[in-house]
């Protein structure tokens, strides 16, 4: 459905393979935590108003197509989730807080979907990159499991390969807030964000 809405966007970009990244982050002083949520537009927009986030890159990860396209991952044959990679600042944000927002902006509940978005694409996981990671993830959904009446569905795994998506997805949403998609779905989602983060004092100004 996305992929629909989205077609005029993606055809005046070349759909180049997505480039692979190492999982590090720019400097000492930042981390980094990778996240699938549902369409990445959303995700991204969401974490880039976070206090603390230094950047948001959206991407793909964990399937098994080497520098998959966008149009690849959204067939659902390359086993490649949409996913987000957050560098953040530990002095100002926790690895535990990235996570408590985590499930706030989608819904963990979906097998495979969020919303009108079907498929394994759009499946919910936390990849982690060393067992201290591993460990706050398990301890976040556990806590979290509390505030949804059906199971939470989120994988955690180990992080395989994060691939960058392509420029014109990154941060689509502030470059087209007036797409048919953007306009239905991830608007509504942002704003609900911002205010819990403005409410908390956790939104970046």
């Amino acid at each position: 459905m996305k992929l629909f809405i989205s077609l005029l966007a993606a055809m005046s970009t070349a759909l180049s393979p997505a480039i692979a990244a190492d999982p590090a982050p720019s400097s000492g002083k930042t981390e980094l935590a990778v996240l699938g949520g549902g369409c990445f537009w959303c995700t991204e927009a969401q974490y880039e108003m976070l206090k603390g986030v230094k950047t948001v890159v959206s991407g793909y990860c964990n399937g098994s197509k080497e520098n998959p396209t966008y149009k690849e991952v959204c067939t659902g044959d390359t086993g490649h989730n949409e996913v987000i990679q957050i560098e953040f600042d530990p002095t100002i944000i926790t690895y535990k807080e990235i996570l408590d927002y985590f499930w706030i902006a989608h819904d963990p509940t979906t097998l495979n979907r969020q919303g009108n978005d079907v498929g394994d694409q759009y499946r919910s996981g936390i990849y982690y990159m060393n067992d201290e990671q591993k460990k706050i993830a398990e301890e976040s959904m556990k806590a979290a499991q509390k505030d949804w009446d059906q199971p939470i569905v989120t994988e955690i795994v180990p992080l395989k390969k994060f691939y960058i998506a392509e420029d014109y997805h990154q941060d689509y949403f502030v470059n087209n807030p007036n797409q048919g998609y953007c306009r239905a779905v991830v608007s509504p989602k942002v704003s609900k964000f911002r205010a819990k983060l403005a409410k908390e004092g956790k939104f970046k100004e």
